[in-house]
């Protein structure tokens, strides 16, 4: 099953009131259970991974995950390094999907070096089907792309960078 599937099932239970989901594809299968909200967490032993027919057993080592969305992407994404230069970081208000352009056959809002005002559209992040425009929140110029379009965006996951 596909990771941005499993990232929409976790946004869709964290969004409603389901306490868990489970979804069947032929012979693969995902359940997402959430723990009741200022409940008290019982421990149950974990079930045996799936193992398919046509793939080799490979075992992870565990993780200490702190959220779903860790849980179903391998982690948080590593804060930015030194390689981000200084300036005005614009970040992601949302968790979704972050797109460069209005359209894959379109160029993107904006690129490396170009210039920006306040308020002009640098990217889009889909959410549930809704297209969210993420906007420029000081003038000056792109010093930074740090995410690739069509990728998965976290809250709070910086996207651009201003000087």
């Amino acid at each position: 099953m596909d990771l941005r599937k499993i990232k929409k099932l976790i946004d869709l239970l964290e969004e409603s009131n389901l306490a868990e989901i489970e979804i069947k594809e032929g012979e693969e299968s995902v359940r997402l259970a959430r723990l009741p909200r200022g409940g008290v967490a019982v421990n149950v032993p974990a079930p045996a991974p799936l193992q398919l027919e046509h793939s080799p057993r490979v075992t992870a080592p565990a993780m200490a995950m702190q959220s779903p969305v860790d849980a179903a992407t391998g982690g948080s994404p590593k804060p930015p390094g030194a390689d981000v230069p200084d300036g005005h970081q614009v970040r992601s208000p949302m968790v979704g999907t972050f797109y460069a352009s209005p359209s894959p056959e379109k160029p993107a809002f904006v690129k490396l070096g170009q210039s920006v005002k306040q308020g002009e559209t640098l990217g889009i992040v889909e959410a549930m089907k809704m297209f969210n425009p993420i906007e420029a929140d000081v003038s000056g110029t792109v010093l930074a792309v740090v995410c690739d379009s069509g990728q998965p965006v976290e809250f709070d996951q910086l996207l651009f960078v201003i000087g």
